[in-house]
């Protein structure tokens, strides 16, 4: 039998239950346990580990569309956030940031009619589409929850935990490696030195 890549939801909860010692799934509708806990506690665990960084394979940008009803106070414009927007990282109008509130589904703000506003933001991306350094963080995250809901071992839960920590420290820096490095503007320095 050869290793195969997880990109699936099964994969990923089936080797975290492999981690602390169980029986991995094949389906989440089974009536086991494993199964139980995991059809529960993924969705929402993949959910908050995508909305903990901004992770380049899962952010996107999008034209944010004018609706016509206007903001109660305190605001000009409302636009609609996309539908598989999960957390929204800025808005920009002809790449400049401009301030913006999120109300809900919508984004408030006091830009023009004619402005376009574009924002970007994480969605949640499918399995087949991360990176192993993430489904491997991720499967730890999941192990952290399985050793205490299924295995009932609490020492198993922090060790699980801290390698979990260390996984998703290393994918942060992984993650952000892939952009230009943003150079160190030193030319305020140099002017007060000189002055």
């Amino acid at each position: 039998m050869t290793s195969t890549a997880a990109n699936s939801s099964i994969d990923i909860a089936s080797r975290a239950l492999v981690l602390i010692g169980s029986e991995p799934i094949t389906s989440f509708d089974s009536a086991s346990t494993e199964a139980l806990v995991a059809s529960n506690m993924y969705e929402d665990t993949v959910r908050a580990t995508l909305t903990s960084a901004r992770w380049r394979f899962a952010t996107e940008q999008a034209v944010l569309n004018q609706l016509t009803d206007e903001p109660t106070g305190r605001f000009d414009i409302a636009h609609q956030l996309p539908s598989d927007i999960l957390i929204l990282h800025g808005v920009t109008i002809n790449d400049r940031l401009i301030e913006y509130t999120v109300y809900g589904d919508k984004v408030f703000s006091d830009s023009t009619s004619q402005d376009v506003l574009i924002g970007d933001y994480t969605y949640r991306a499918t399995e087949d589409t991360w990176p192993s350094y993430f489904s491997l963080a991720v499967e730890y995250a999941l192990a952290t929850i399985f050793a205490t809901s299924i295995a009932r071992d609490n020492s198993l839960m922090q060790i699980m935990e801290a390698k979990g920590q260390q996984l998703m420290a290393k994918a942060r820096n992984l993650d952000s490696q892939q952009q230009t490095t943003r150079r160190l503007s030193t030319s305020r320095f140099i002017t007060n030195r000189r002055s």
